[in-house]
């Protein structure tokens, strides 16, 4: 028989979601107020109503809450993962493949260097010092520091585009050089942590080797058929000519991708992704219709998922500063310097170059949802985890102000190499 919710576990499960909803907005809001990033406050909000604050000080109000009814705290749980489908497939949208072929080549060195220094770096560094901060319950040495690597190598796209909105840099060739090195970022880091993660489940040998090859032949099929077939039927669901229709034809084709990916043994976010590059350039899925579907995710399902990151750990009780400070400093060094080298090979000014690569520096929610899988996939520990995402926050709260600073320092420097010389007046004779 299907088990179904009584009404006390319904009621349970409605002030779950009002117990996270409210305050995650409230703090998301105030964030926004101080133009931070909403995810700041989102998680803050799921520290304070965790077992980090509420659970420590009020802990009978902590367990009656989320504890005392399972069935309604895994009815949200499931909420919350929908949302994080639906927010990657809006990351997906973000990704434009012509930008990225017309912006490829001056891109490229930015994005490359931006990836590969990140990945080395990140990589050596929790393979030596794995034993004495980075061992977890896996105890894979190799999947632990390969994840590593590619969590330091994503950058967070919406971060950088909302930083060139604010500089009013987004139509700009700098602008449009970012944008298209964090692009290609975004989509080979997912492809690098899907293959991660059938390492994970495959084990060692050709299991492995079929297994990467499964999430490579299906990205590659998203982005060519796939992407033929997504275009086919939304044109069809678009000449009843009601939004609903295609926005409805839309949502049923991102769960199919994450259902798809889920089966093949990577987390279904990763086919919600490619099924959101595949639909953002349609003629057919309407800026009206990305609008609809981001106002909803972003203000109503993410804030559940990035709140419930709190409710998840105990920031007191597993905090170590020494691996949070540890992670923050081979983040930082490694992006920086990836990012630093391409943007000065691409042929940017140094003051550009510095702003770059702090731009390219910001992680965001990706990096969140990386990390929370790689935490239940038993790759890192809750430590490890805490620090990324302490990582993530700072990171955000520093880049946009430092890419701002030089970005102006070198508009001043243009200013003054073009100011007119002053006139000298002969004397009349």
């Amino acid at each position: 028989m299907v088990s179904r919710l009584s009404s006390s576990e319904v009621l349970h499960f409605l002030l779950i979601l009002l117990c996270i909803l409210i305050p995650a907005r409230i703090l998301g809001e105030i964030c926004r107020r101080y133009k931070l990033p909403a995810i700041i406050g989102e998680i803050f909000a799921g520290i304070l109503i965790g077992p980090t604050l509420l659970g420590t000080v009020f802990p009978g109000l902590f367990k009656n809450i989320f504890i005392a009814a399972p069935q309604a705290y895994s009815a949200f749980d499931g909420i919350a993962n929908i949302g994080i489908i639906l927010l990657m497939f809006i990351a997906g949208f973000e990704v434009d493949l012509k930008q990225i072929r017309q912006n490829g080549k001056q891109a490229i060195s930015i994005s490359l260097t931006g990836i590969i220094f990140p990945f080395a770096i990140g990589f050596t560094a929790v393979w030596f010092l794995y034993q004495n901060y980075f061992a977890n319950a896996s105890n894979n040495q190799l999947v632990t520091s390969l994840f590593f690597g590619t969590a330091l190598s994503i950058t967070a796209l919406s971060v950088i585009t909302k930083i060139l909105i604010d500089l009013d840099l987004l139509k700009t060739r700098i602008g449009n050089i970012v944008l298209t090195a964090a692009m290609v970022d975004d989509f080979l880091g997912w492809i690098l942590f899907s293959i991660i993660i059938q390492m994970m489940n495959a084990g060692k040998g050709e299991a492995s080797f079929w297994a990467v090859s499964v999430v490579v032949l299906f990205a590659i099929f998203m982005l060519t058929i796939g992407r033929w077939i997504i275009r086919q039927l939304l044109s069809w669901a678009g000449k009843a000519a009601k939004p609903g229709r295609v926005l409805t034809m839309a949502v049923c084709l991102c769960f199919i991708g994450a259902s798809i990916t889920e089966y093949l043994g990577v987390r279904g976010i990763f086919g919600a992704f490619l099924v959101g590059i595949a639909i953002g350039d349609s003629e057919y899925f309407t800026e009206k219709h990305k609008h609809v579907l981001h106002q909803f995710t972003v203000n109503v399902l993410a804030p559940l998922f990035f709140a419930s990151v709190g409710l998840r750990l105990n920031f007191i009780a597993n905090f170590n500063l020494e691996v949070v400070l540890i992670i923050l400093f081979i983040a930082c060094l490694a992006k920086l310097i990836g990012a630093g080298i391409g943007s000065a090979l691409s042929g940017m000014s140094k003051n550009e170059s510095i702003a770059v690569a702090f731009g390219m520096n910001a992680r965001g929610s990706q990096e969140i949802v990386l990390g929370l899988l790689a935490l239940q996939a038993k790759i890192i520990s809750e430590p490890i985890f805490e620090g990324l995402v302490v990582m993530t926050v700072v990171t955000m709260i520093i880049s946009g102000p430092i890419m701002k600073y030089y970005f102006l320092k070198e508009q001043k420097l243009e200013l003054t190499a073009i100011k007119p010389p002053q006139l000298e007046y002969l004397p009349e004779q």
